[in-house]
């Protein structure tokens, strides 16, 4: 399969944007996008204009030409001047700038001794000011890369930037925007072209996502992380892809606008470098014409940003999630799927808490991930009320021998229904129990395994966990 992309030349790299939660990153508006109560509005117009080469950019005239009115909403908390380019920056966010540079630490790329804070054009209505300020916090060498199960994707560089305003909705003439987002610290990873196949887009895309996620100071939820896929082929030419919500869609997306550039070349039609909109249904559609090269120029009003060596050596390289499953498995004895979703599932905190005062890890793992879930996905019991406490109660019980742990989740579900009583899991002595089985299996050892079991569960009432009842019950029989 890899042949077929070596055929057509095949080259891709990838972009991921990453919001990154607290302030802002030039003002002390909240990041958390709550937009509650709106108390500002703000209507402009944006024109192209000629830059220092003497020439527009080609991108900024074809948003002026769709002659459209911006519209800006500002949320209280969310907005100040600064956003409504009426003030000028306040120094950066030394959060934001820290949790860039421990991002650029782990990928091992090389930060500069001083960081220089740029305007990047924006043309279409999506920042009040008409540019981004963004800054490149660290460039690629020879030890950073991705290893891929296709082989090393070298990262090119990070940039540290706001995020642009969110598109409310759109009216013929009129774009509606909300401030909230305008000027959220924005991560902005990029590799080399050095990806050969759709599917090792992805695998360097879901790589990159878990290191964000592995890094506090990260914003969570639908919306905060955007990928873009920078790619092209053989007599084509370089096409931005951008909107991916799914990473399992990527290759599809991918394959499908290699398969329309081609079938454009067999009809004798040019490939133009332009921005297009992934689709819902994986295909992609014209955005914009590719933005040009001279879209950066020097902040006037931040001077530039010193980085020292107390600074990076103050900076913690982050444990990434990937490691911690291994590690989390190792030291508990867990199988790695469920290492992977203690973490993933944020339950690692109380897993660890629980096995310090009880241990039994592979127990509490699973009641606290699997039980928990059965409770209530099976019977429509509220199990995420469970608390801290309700766990250690009963894990004390069973530690203490006044409990047997095959009724754990039984003693949940009484627990959370109300009508938990110790006195009915009274813990049965093995010797007693094996006693009963025996002289049940000589009167009655022509029933079934099923039928013998419920006379001896009916026996207990709940007193004896089901699975060590089939294995004595087996055992005596030898079967």
């Amino acid at each position: 399969m890899k042949d077929d992309y070596d055929k057509i030349n095949f080259l891709c790299g990838i972009e991921i944007h990453q919001e990154l939660s607290g302030k802002k990153l030039f003002c002390s508006c909240s990041a958390d996008l709550k937009e509650e109560k709106k108390d500002l509005e703000i209507k402009r117009e944006i024109r192209s204009s000629v830059g220092e080469s003497g020439e527009a950019d080609v991108a900024s005239l074809y948003e002026q030409k769709k002659n459209l009115k911006f519209v800006y909403y500002g949320y209280e908390d969310e907005h100040c001047l600064i956003e409504c380019d009426e003030q000028p920056p306040d120094p950066i966010n030394q959060d934001a700038l820290k949790t860039a540079l421990e991002i650029a630490t782990i990928l091992k790329l090389k930060i500069p001794d001083e960081l220089i804070v740029m305007r990047k054009v924006i043309s279409d209505g999506s920042v009040v000011s008409g540019f981004q300020r963004s800054l490149l916090v660290g460039l690629g060498n020879e030890e950073s890369f991705i290893d891929t199960s296709q082989g090393r994707v070298r990262i090119k560089d990070i940039y540290l930037e706001e995020d642009a305003a969110k598109i409310i909705k759109k009216e013929r003439d009129n774009v509606y925007f909300s401030l909230s987002r305008a000027g959220i610290p924005l991560i902005e990873i990029g590799t080399q072209p050095d990806i050969k196949t759709p599917e090792q887009a992805k695998e360097v895309a879901s790589y990159l996502g878990m290191l964000l996620r592995s890094v506090p100071g990260i914003r969570r939820g639908i919306g905060t992380i955007r990928q873009d896929v920078n790619m092209s082929i053989l007599n084509g030419a370089r096409i931005e892809l951008k909107g991916f919500q799914d990473l399992r869609n990527m290759p599809y997306v991918i394959e499908n606008e290699i398969k329309r550039q081609l079938e454009m070349m067999n009809q004798g039609n040019k490939i133009k470098e332009e921005v297009r909109k992934v689709n819902a249904d994986c295909s992609t559609s014209f955005l914009r014409p590719m933005p040009g090269a001279s879209r950066l120029y020097p902040e006037t009003d931040i001077p530039n940003i010193k980085i020292d060596k107390e600074l990076l050596n103050g900076i913690k390289k982050t444990e990434l999630i990937d490691e911690k499953i291994v590690r989390i498995g190792k030291q508990y004895n867990l199988n790695n799927e469920i290492a992977r979703v203690l973490v993933k599932e944020n339950k690692l905190e109380l897993f660890e808490e629980l096995h310090k005062q009880f241990g039994m890890p592979e127990l509490i793992a699973r009641t606290i991930l699997l039980t928990v879930k059965d409770l209530k996905n099976r019977l429509g019991l509220p199990s995420d009320k469970l608390t801290k406490k309700d766990f250690e109660e009963i894990f004390n019980y069973v530690k203490k021998g006044m409990l047997d742990k095959g009724l754990v989740s039984k003693a949940l579900e009484d627990r959370l229904q109300g009508k938990f009583s110790l006195a009915k899991y009274k813990v049965v002595d093995e010797k007693e129990l094996e006693f009963f089985i025996k002289n049940l299996v000589k009167e009655k050892g022509n029933l079934s395994d099923g039928a013998l079991m419920g006379i001896i569960m009916q026996e207990y009432k709940g007193m004896v966990d089901g699975k060590r009842v089939m294995e004595i019950l087996k055992k005596i029989r030898g079967t």
